[in-house]
């Protein structure tokens, strides 16, 4: 460890453009994420020709696929981001390490923190990086369209009773999301009520008794054909419910995509009928 420091430190001497600290709003030079929705919301904001590097999994826009890679589920690799010469980098929080985060902001790296769980603070992410893109009205115009596209599909599938719908990630083990999630907002946004809202922990683990016990009249999971497939053979013969499946790049990364996500979900969630009996109140 105490190798690695002093290699970071000597690389840290050649990087004369660092601010100790926090960011300070101006357009970046050299840009790193160290997520694939971070990536997303950096090449929505301006900055695609100020990308150096990523993470695992960057790959859209297209242009991502070709950064060289310096984060994956292990974690981040401080001595490359260093010697990259950043003057800002995305991470997750929560996603990534806080150790090597606290790490890079020690050596000066500019560090920017997200964790992006409504589409106003995806919006307001975007607003944010405006300070540091070449073309700040980009980002503003981005983050101005998810705010008016979030706007439209509320009056337009607004329902009198929401749709109580299950949220499902994986099987083995069951997975859901709470209402304190983006995926729970694209529910509401789209007339639905998850069935899970009132969860105390964003992503819970429940059972399928305590799913049949909350009746839902659909099932929203991420993935294809094949996935949607899967899902309805799993809860047969107990549940019998439309199961559909949406983009899980669109749908899973907290990023500006999220609204292809919802424009996918809505139109097949009006087109079923009212619950008769609806779920728990979404909160």
């Amino acid at each position: 460890m105490m190798h690695l420091l002093r290699t970071l430190k000597a690389l840290l001497m050649a990087v004369p453009f660092f601010v100790m600290g926090s960011a300070v709003a101006q357009p970046a030079q050299r840009v790193i994420a160290l997520a694939p929705n971070l990536t997303e919301l950096a090449y929505a904001a301006g900055l695609g020709p100020q990308m150096v590097a990523a993470s695992d999994y960057a790959d859209y826009p297209p242009a991502a696929e070709k950064l060289e890679r310096v984060a994956n589920w292990q974690g981040i690799n401080l001595e490359r981001i260093v010697a990259l010469k950043p003057d800002l980098v995305l991470a997750w929080r929560g996603g990534n390490p806080q150790r090597s985060l606290d790490q890079l902001r020690a050596l000066g790296v500019p560090v920017i923190t997200l964790d992006l769980q409504s589409i106003e603070q995806v919006a307001a992410a975007l607003d944010q990086l405006a300070g540091y893109s070449r073309a700040p009205e980009t980002a503003h115009q981005a983050a101005q369209q998810l705010r008016a596209e979030r706007e439209a599909l509320q009056r337009q599938y607004a329902r009198t009773t929401p749709l109580p719908v299950l949220l499902q990630f994986g099987t083995r083990p069951l997975f859901t999301a709470s209402g304190q999630t983006l995926q729970s907002e694209v529910l509401r946004l789209c007339g639905a009520q998850n069935l899970f809202a009132d969860s105390r922990v964003p992503w819970p683990q429940v059972s399928r008794e305590q799913v049949l016990m909350r009746r839902p009249a659909a099932i929203v999971t991420p993935g294809d054909r094949a996935a949607q497939q899967a899902v309805a053979a799993w809860w047969q013969p107990q549940l019998t419910v439309p199961v559909i499946a949406l983009n899980s790049d669109w749908f899973s990364r907290a990023g500006p995509r999220i609204m292809l996500a919802a424009r996918q979900l809505c139109p097949q969630l009006a087109a079923l009928p009212a619950s008769p009996s609806p779920a728990r109140n979404d909160r």
